[in-house]
């Protein structure tokens, strides 16, 4: 349906307006950038404003599923501890009751139902299940010796600091370092970094390429060096009652958050609006937004854009144009989840114990969380699984003809063979399944697209009317990138309501 609604952009053909409503400003866009922009209005007082989203529902990668059993999430499920530098992110879960006490300090407590039941993770190799996510067992002396480096490497960079005294990578990564040699890491993949520094252990690489996709879609030969170490040194969040490694979780991954986010938008939140143009005037922003049948026109004095950058060309014909290269420079990561509902637990093979993010070594998909994992003290009848796929085998647009052409049954059959792998009897106890495709789900950071790239242009972008606000202006997508450029977003517009 999402995908249809997205293609009526390219094809064009809407109806003329035959409604106008007016409003201060309007957010396009309710996934975590538009919320959190909405969040930080609302914070600073304003009311006037509408979050507009051409989905059924708001939360963007952050939506999540309801069955009679559990909630479970359709696409990010877990935040890491935030260091002091992710001041919003403090802010929002202080807010929820979730980080108590000062949201400054070095080391807050957490309230412990967000704090991920133990054990967190596990892989699966060669038969066995191993604790962690590197796998371990069965490696020789010289690999045993470079995963202990490795570990040590990101433990330096963690700690290291540039000329400017700022993190090498920091997060949001817009507080990152400015120096030359940091930034420099953005000219070569990440698999070239790790070779180029003497890592060329088999597992080291996986655990790399596992990184990479988990996170960005992208396999760590096709993604920028800065943004796989990003990935392992930008975590510096620590907590009074929890490792440093810990996430915050629930059953419906990040959907949480994103109502948290959206509590402040109460009754602004407009759904199945799809805005396919936008025409700048002398005193306001006009949107022209398909509702329905009918197209519904929104003017305001400010406009915030918290979609894709992509989709920016397609609806704003008087868009600048170094500002429509910079938004059409990307490409976008095409993604597979399922969630499979079970009768009962599934068979278990040998090694460590069922865990709450599941890991597949040398498999399509990269494993499986469980959303039950976090009511471990409860006995319930059944289970879901929400398994991932990036489709980064293939290219960009290979993989989204892919998701489009093929069945909904053959998905449901590769995934099902795959996970028989490890669960024998999981087609037996599999009541449901159901599959969601994402043929945009985030920008990948490729090689120079970070810091050499048109990324700071999109970044940069100043307008007396319009603010840009997405994930897509730091270059990958995570909650705590998208929380602060929908922030950041916000304050650009109080300033030029001020003005």
């Amino acid at each position: 349906m999402a995908a249809t609604r997205g293609h009526r952009l390219r094809d064009g053909g809407f109806p003329a307006p035959s409604e106008t409503r007016r409003t201060g400003v309007v957010i396009v866009g309710g996934g975590i950038s538009g919320l959190a922009a909405a969040w930080k209005l609302a914070r600073a007082g304003v009311d006037d404003f509408l979050v507009l989203d051409m989905e059924d529902e708001f939360g963007g990668n952050s939506r999540a599923g309801q069955s009679p059993l559990v909630a479970y999430p359709w696409g990010a499920h877990y935040l890491p501890l935030p260091a002091r530098e992710a001041v919003h992110v403090r802010e929002l879960l202080a807010e929820l009751g979730v980080l108590q006490g000062d949201p400054a300090a070095e080391r807050p407590v957490y309230d412990e139902r967000y704090l991920c039941a133990t054990p967190q993770e596990r892989v699966y190799r060669n038969g066995l299940w191993q604790e962690g996510l590197l796998p371990h067992l069965g490696i020789d002396v010289g690999e045993r010796e470079q995963q202990r480096r490795f570990h040590e490497r990101m433990e330096e960079l963690k700690a290291a600091r540039g000329r400017d005294g700022r993190r090498p990578f920091a997060i949001p990564m817009e507080l990152s370092s400015r120096d030359p040699e940091w930034r420099a890491l953005d000219r070569i993949s990440f698999s070239r970094w790790l070779t180029d520094n003497g890592f060329t252990a088999p597992r080291l690489h996986w655990l790399a390429n596992y990184a990479t996709r988990d996170d960005y879609g992208t396999a760590h030969d096709q993604t920028s060096a800065w943004a796989g170490l990003h990935y392992f040194a930008c975590r510096g969040g620590e907590a009074a009652n929890a490792a440093s490694d810990t996430v915050l979780t629930a059953p419906d991954g990040n959907a949480w958050l994103a109502r948290g986010l959206a509590t402040a938008a109460s009754g602004r939140i407009v759904t199945d609006a799809l805005a396919w143009r936008i025409v700048e005037g002398k005193a306001a922003v006009a949107v022209d937004v398909l509702q329905g049948q009918k197209t519904v026109r929104y003017e305001a004095r400010q406009l915030i854009w918290a979609a894709p950058a992509f989709v920016l060309p397609r609806v704003w014909a008087a868009m600048p144009g170094e500002l429509r290269s910079a938004a059409l420079a990307g490409d976008y990561a095409p993604w597979l989840t399922a969630n499979l509902h079970l009768s009962d637990f599934p068979e278990e093979r040998h090694g460590a114990p069922p865990a709450w993010d599941n890991v597949l070594y040398d498999s399509p998909g990269l494993g499986y969380v469980v959303a039950t994992h976090q009511l471990i003290r409860r006995r319930l009848d059944g289970t879901v699984f929400t398994y991932y796929r990036a489709l980064s085998d293939v290219a960009p647009a290979e993989g989204r003809r892919l998701l489009l052409d093929t069945p909904r049954e053959a998905w449901a059959e590769g995934i099902l063979a795959e996970l028989e792998r490890v669960h024998p009897d999981i087609r037996r106890l599999t009541t449901r399944l159901d599959v969601f495709r994402n043929g945009h789900a985030m920008r990948r950071p490729v090689p120079g697209s970070l810091w050499y790239g048109q990324r700071e242009t999109l970044a940069g972008f100043r307008h007396p009317r319009i603010a840009l606000a997405h994930a897509d202006l730091s270059g990958f997508s995570l909650f705590e990138e998208a929380q602060y450029r929908g922030v950041v977003a916000a304050d650009l517009t109080l300033r030029n309501r001020r003005a």
